[in-house]
């Protein structure tokens, strides 16, 4: 599991910008970053009852505290998206990922690929396996008005992530393995599908990734005040007549 350490509870007042929000802890406005650059609409509400830790290093910072934890009424939402990579690490070590992943060791992290920093690069005798990691933040619809426990990414365009999906495309292409990994640092999705009306330019990637051959996953986890963990795999939805190409059957069907 991963830990959340000192957090102090904190209300939502507002968002500024990307990066830095407004919170009331004991009635004074106090300001923190936000390490997620996803629009959050649906969470980052005036009134919403948050968790927010104190920086390491504040004196190097505009602000002293991280917002991390966002109370909804399914249960707490992790909003740091920093914690992903090592939310796949500590699942990866504790062998709770499956194939193809636990037949691997690490190799490197935040390895460049063409123009592309990729996540991960493992290696095993037979070959390597390149693995980016996308943290997601939004079940259902971004309005709050639908309750389908579907997982979506990206909650806001991202031409980056669509440059990483069509890197790992490029490597399939050329007969090397690859994976991208959604981590829904949440414990309500039931399911993931790429969020098509958000960003189509991502979906068309994710889709033809998936006919090439890159590994499609994603994965839940269980959130608490204390800290949080990878517990189980998600069926990936893919709407397209492409297939998903996943280790434990065809692909599933909207």
């Amino acid at each position: 599991m991963i830990t959340f350490g000192e957090v102090a509870s904190a209300v939502f007042v507002r968002r500024d910008n990307r990066f830095r929000a407004v919170v009331a802890i004991e009635g004074r406005d106090v300001p923190v970053h936000v390490p997620n650059s996803g629009r959050l609409a649906e969470l980052l509400l005036p009134g919403v009852r948050c968790l927010v830790a104190p920086a390491r290093q504040p004196q190097s910072r505009r602000t002293g505290a991280t917002l991390q934890l966002v109370e909804h009424p399914t249960g707490l939402v992790c909003i740091n998206a920093h914690m992903a990579n090592a939310l796949f690490e500590d699942a990866w070590r504790r062998d709770a990922l499956g194939e193809p992943f636990g037949a691997y060791r690490i190799l490197r992290r935040e390895v460049f690929s063409g123009e592309s920093r990729l996540d991960f690069l493992f290696s095993r005798p037979e070959g390597q396996l390149w693995v980016e990691i996308k943290c997601v933040t939004l079940v259902g619809d971004s309005s709050g008005g639908t309750d389908d426990g579907l997982a979506r990414f990206p909650d806001a365009p991202t031409t980056r992530g669509t440059r990483h999906v069509q890197e790992l495309t490029n490597l399939a292409s050329r007969g090397q393995r690859a994976a991208v990994v959604f981590v829904v640092q949440r414990s309500d999705a039931r399911s993931f599908t790429a969020h098509s009306a958000m960003d189509p330019p991502f979906a068309e990637a994710l889709r033809s990734a998936a006919s090439a051959g890159v590994d499609i996953r994603c994965f839940g986890c269980i959130v608490s005040q204390e800290g949080m963990a990878i517990d189980r795999e998600l069926p990936v939805i893919m709407r397209s007549e492409a297939p998903c190409l996943r280790r434990d059957g065809p692909a599933i069907a909207p």
